[in-house]
């Protein structure tokens, strides 16, 4: 390929990518599956590694992060970032309306839209092209955190069609809920401590100093306000309209309202609504549409007279504070957790609220026998929010962080600039044992399917095993016969109930046990890897090492300043990488694994010719009998066909399991896609029921 071949490659590879980008994350309709996609973004990355000189300022690769930030600098903002008032009664939106219309003339109408709850955001566009992403800050000056700004999908990096030659968009940066989950999923896995809410995962993950660990958090964009210097337009919907054209995420529900009927209609609509949303909203914000009449009604020191924001009240109950316990993570990061007198919240009875650390404590001033105020934090956790101070009395004593672990005694350990405090007792305490033994055993690492958290606790209890290496050691005359009541422990552990259950080691248990070891000695090193448990090595990064390295042993070896050059892998990463494989303990237990016969080098499968669903872009919807729903996409692919995440003109099929979205189905009977089950399925690709997905080597993205 020659030079000019490379730049008109680049330069049509990051429109395409772009232009099917904007489809999926902004629109909502894909054209091409995601391997295509994939597809595309390795072709331009390779492409770019080649000809550096070629890629450009707007290029779709900056999306997946890059060298780390050691500070955010300060940058004055163009135009002031003032805040909204805030309302938290209807009486104060009437008062709103009443001042506006007794000032203008004339009619007024309004637009109402939802307020997102996270983070403010300043974009600036220099022909067309994405310059800068600011935070509020001050109002008057914020924090440059473009670097991270740039690997959200749903903000453009390049616009298209007749935009002003300089405009400044102001927008909210948020955590949809899965993004949460996952987030908080991952870090519960690492040892981490949870984030309260979606909103403070947000304003966490834009302030990273690694891009690419901001990037792995799929945050989300919505646009609201559009500055410039001279704005083509003479209302404040038709320039969101415009900013839509040009590849801004504008919401779809926005309402033009002409009294404050229509407005209150809007919020009630929302008040109820909201929670269907999959993001979080705190209020209804609403302006004045005309940018004219705005001039007339001007600005107060601190926020605009054309604007209101109106608050929703968040659901909130008083209970009292029993007793706290404080548990243990594998990593043995400890966790205080309140127990409450028990109280109905958003349709679930909660009786266990997250405290989250020690500095959560000493800023409430918690003490026992409180009357605690809880909220659920994203609709997911339960947390205590505040404190009824004058209910408190003398005799209450105040609630105080632990010096030792409740478990083992070791005394705790704070790293600098963390909040959380470890047990340092990796190799003794129980929980943490216990905890990696279940991370090892789980689906997405090991998969053993015959253990579980029962029959781990019951072979710890017994001796039989102290690390996950010992599992490989475990026999028939070892386990069978033993039995034992346990306690089962869930959702983040802060369940209503703790849940008991006998665990009995038959004969049919036992022989299950140990085919599924044996099975588990074909699992890939990705998978092996992934299970060994290193802190800040979760699935994606131990399919990106093993793909880079090849096998353990160069893992094992390299150095902190080889592993950073690894995608996805920042400083904290490869420190943690090469903390774990300095310990000598890890050294003896993965040899150990060696010789037990685990998989620890990237050896290929062969690849199966099968052609079954060759050509054919399939979603999977549901949950199937004989396959898990990571299994069921391995076949497709094994057999020649194509993930789709949604359904389109395009998509050949829907498999529906049980428990389909009933969206999903809807909307594959609007555009005539066939709907087929399960049994339908393995016919098709001639596999039997029970038979486990044959690995596939391929793409990680």
């Amino acid at each position: 390929m020659t030079k000019e071949e490379a730049r008109n490659r680049i330069a049509e590879l990051s429109d395409t990518i772009e232009y099917h980008n904007r489809r999926y994350y902004i629109l909502n309709q894909p054209s091409i599956s995601d391997y295509e996609f994939d597809m595309l973004m390795e072709e331009l990355i390779s492409l770019e590694k080649l000809f550096p000189e070629y890629a450009l300022p707007s290029s779709p690769t900056k999306r997946v992060g890059g060298d780390l930030t050691k500070e955010f600098p300060t940058v004055r903002h163009r135009y002031p970032m003032l805040s909204l008032s805030n309302s938290y009664n209807r009486g104060e939106i009437v008062d709103f309306i009443k001042r506006i219309e007794k000032t203008i003339d004339e009619p007024v109408e309004f637009v109402c839209e939802l307020k997102f709850d996270g983070v403010s955001i300043s974009l600036t566009y220099e022909d067309g092209i994405l310059t800068r992403g600011v935070t509020r800050g001050d109002g008057a000056q914020g924090d440059d955190v473009t670097t991270n700004v740039k690997t959200i999908r749903s903000i453009p990096l390049k616009l298209k069609g007749d935009y002003p030659n300089f405009l400044e968009m102001r927008g909210e940066i948020i955590m949809p809920h899965d993004s949460f989950r996952n987030t908080n999923k991952e870090r519960e896995e690492l040892g981490l401590p949870l984030f309260a809410n979606p909103r403070n995962a947000a304003a966490g993950t834009i302030k990273l100093f690694d891009s690419r660990e901001a990037a792995n958090r799929r945050l989300d964009n919505y646009c609201y306000y559009m500055m410039s210097d001279n704005i083509p337009y003479e209302t404040h919907y038709e320039s969101l309209m415009a900013a839509r054209e040009w590849g801004f995420n504008i919401s779809n529900h926005i309402a033009l309202c002409k009294n404050i009927d229509e407005i209150e209609d809007f919020i009630n609509y929302w008040d109820t609504e909201r929670k269907n949303l999959p993001f979080d909203i705190d209020g209804i914000v609403i302006k004045v549409n005309s940018f004219a009449q705005r001039e007339i009604l001007g600005l107060t020191a601190k926020s605009p007279r054309w604007a209101i924001a109106y608050k929703f009240k968040a659901e909130q109950v008083k209970t009292r504070l029993l007793s706290v316990d404080f548990q243990v993570g594998r990593h043995g990061t400890i966790t205080p957790v309140a127990n409450l007198q028990p109280v109905q919240l958003a349709g679930t009875t909660v009786k266990r609220a997250t405290l989250n650390n020690a500095d959560f404590i000493k800023q409430l001033d918690l003490h026992y026998n409180d009357i605690v105020k809880v909220e659920k934090g994203g609709e997911i956790i339960p947390k205590i929010v505040g404190i009824d101070v004058e209910s408190r009395n003398d005799e209450q004593s105040e609630v105080q962080f632990i010096e030792r672990c409740p478990e083992c005694g070791a005394k705790l350990i704070q790293n600098e600039g963390e909040a959380a405090w470890y047990c340092p007792n990796s190799s003794g305490c129980p929980p943490q044992i216990k905890g990696r033994i279940e991370h090892f055993i789980s689906r997405k690492a090991m998969n053993i399917e015959s253990l579980g958290e029962g029959k781990v606790q019951v072979l710890f209890d017994n001796n039989l095993i102290k690390n996950y290496a010992d599992l490989y050691d475990l026999t028939y005359e070892k386990m069978f016969g033993l039995e034992n009541v346990v306690v089962i422990n869930d959702d983040f552990n802060l369940q209503d109930n703790p849940k008991t259950r006998k665990v009995s080691f038959k004969e049919k248990t036992v022989n299950n046990i140990l085919k599924s070891l044996q099975k588990s000695k074909e699992v890939p090193f990705a998978r092996v890897l992934c299970a060994l448990g290193s802190k800040e090595v979760g699935e994606v990064t131990a399919k990106i090492l093993a793909n880079t390295f090849g096998d353990i042993d160069a893992i094992a070896s390299a150095s902190v300043e080889e592993l950073q050059e690894v995608n996805t892998v920042g400083v904290t990463i490869a420190e943690s990488i090469r903390n774990f494989f300095d310990k000598p303990e890890n050294i003896i237990i993965i040899e150990r694994l060696k010789k037990a016969g685990l998989q620890f080098n990237n050896e290929k499968k062969a690849v199966s010719e099968s052609q079954a669903l060759a050509g054919k872009s399939i979603v999977v919807s549901g949950v199937f009998s004989s396959f898990s729903r990571d299994e069921i996409k391995q076949l497709i692919e094994y057999h020649g066909g194509k993930n789709s995440s949604s359904i389109s003109s395009k998509t050949d099929f829907l498999l529906a399991g049980e428990k389909m979205g009933p969206e999903k189905k809807k909307k594959a009977e609007a555009l005539n896609v066939k709907i087929i089950n399960e049994d339908e399925f393995l016919k098709m690709i001639e596999e039997p029921r029970e038979k486990k997905a044959t690995p596939v080597q391929g793409r990680l993205f």
